[in-house]
């Protein structure tokens, strides 16, 4: 897991230098860049004029980096003025243009730039690779959204733009109306410049961006570069499937984690996902009827006393990750009062249509899960078929998480014009 240390050394003088120190314990195999790939990268950007940190040392063996320490904050939704917010997405804008505009850069750690489809090719080869377990097995959602990714990369024969990959708010910093840098360049890669409004239009669901169409108009004006909603959805189902894959099938989870973020973000890239193959796939699914959850069981009111619990802990909490924990905990509490309520009904019927789609009965929700990856690997089970029971299942589960993801829970891929 990647760090992060504020280091403040004191020159001769008295004076102290703000830097900030990237930091892995341990090299991890993993979809983003190397530490040194990405100073590279960031060095390349700075040369150029891009609005990024300068890169002071780079650990010849170990996995750190020193940078300047940028000013600003990080999170969008915390703009309180609609016109600062307007003023900081469009600065963002010119600066996603400017990289663009680029074209590609001398960076020897990317390897040559060649065409936007043989790098998609090649990125795809890597989500199979860090997706496949030793068995040779794969989470069929992965395969069939690998195989049609492979089937239908674009058409594109245009200019070829440094991608910076998940693009967007919360990967900014931004201060007096303007953005103050661009970080985050660990799953950055020569490609289509549609790729980075893909992944622009996945990070403004996940915080706020102002109106969408209005800045992609904005870039076209700047780049030259039309937006191509078509190829814009494609890279929709790739940056999921990217999301998805981002560390090896083996690679687990052992230090402690916000389970309740985590339970948050997987179910709305999830549901995202599925939506983005249902638009490019054409099927017209629509969500199913929600829950009818059964009577309050006498034990309900508990989950009631130990939310408003948190509720009133949560403000005196002085350390941040804490603080945010105790967040993650309500989370995890709403959604368990709302699957202790529906959820035995739901596996009931999740059970049953699984039974339907294979032929024969099922014992367990899991057992029937791992007879539908099964079918679908030796084709007994068609793309659709698979598509539609993954769609029944991520919609219910949307609606056992709907007071546990709160806005989130109404927001969708955003228009582009």
């Amino acid at each position: 897991m990647r760090q992060g240390w504020f280091v403040d050394p004191r020159e001769a003088g008295g004076a102290v230098r703000e830097l900030f120190l990237r930091y892995s314990p341990q090299p991890e195999s993993s979809a983003f860049h190397a530490l040194a790939t990405e100073a590279q990268v960031i060095q390349a950007l700075h040369r150029a004029g891009a609005r990024v940190p300068a890169v002071h040392a780079v650990h010849p063996e170990r996995e750190a980096v020193l940078l300047d320490r940028m000013p600003g904050a990080t999170w969008f939704y915390r703009i309180g003025d609609p016109a600062e917010q307007v003023r900081v997405a469009q600065d963002f804008i010119r600066q996603l243009s400017f990289v663009h505009r680029l074209g590609a850069l001398d960076i020897p750690a990317l390897g040559p730039a060649r065409s936007a489809r043989e790098h998609a090719l090649e990125r795809i080869e890597a989500i199979r690779e860090r997706a496949s377990a030793p068995d040779g097995t794969m989470d069929p959602l992965v395969r069939l959204s690998a195989d049609w990714l492979e089937r239908h990369v674009p058409d594109y024969d245009g200019p070829l733009v440094l991608v910076q990959g998940d693009t967007g708010p919360g990967n900014f910093l931004y201060q007096d109306g303007r953005v103050s840098a661009v970080l985050d360049w660990e799953l950055c890669h020569w490609g289509d410049p549609m790729d980075d409004i893909a992944w622009l239009s996945l990070r403004t669901v996940q915080d706020t961006f102002t109106h969408l169409p209005d800045r992609l108009a904005e870039y076209t004006e700047l780049t030259g570069f039309p937006v191509d909603p078509e190829r814009v959805w494609y890279y929709r189902v790739f940056a999921e499937t990217t999301m998805a894959t981002l560390r090896p099938k083996e690679t687990g989870h052992a230090q402690p984690h916000d389970a309740g973020n985590r339970l948050l973000y997987t179910q709305l890239h999830r549901r995202l996902w599925l939506e983005a193959l249902n638009v490019v796939l054409g099927l017209d699914l629509r969500r199913p009827e929600p829950p009818v959850p059964a009577e309050p069981e006498p034990w309900h009111r508990f989950y009631h006393d130990a939310l408003g619990m948190l509720r009133t802990v949560a403000p005196r909490i002085d350390d941040p990750l804490a603080a945010q924990w105790t967040k993650g905990v309500a989370r995890l509490l709403r959604y368990l009062k709302e699957t202790d309520a529906s959820g035995r009904v739901e596996a009931s019927r999740e059970r049953a249509r699984l039974s339907a789609l294979l032929g024969d009965p099922v014992e367990s929700v899991a057992a029937g899960r791992a007879g539908l990856a099964q079918a679908h690997q030796r084709g007994a089970v068609t793309d659709e078929q698979l598509l539609r029971e993954l769609w029944s299942r991520v919609m219910v589960e949307d609606e056992l998480m709907r007071t546990a993801s709160g806005a989130l829970h109404d927001r969708g891929w955003p228009p582009l014009g």
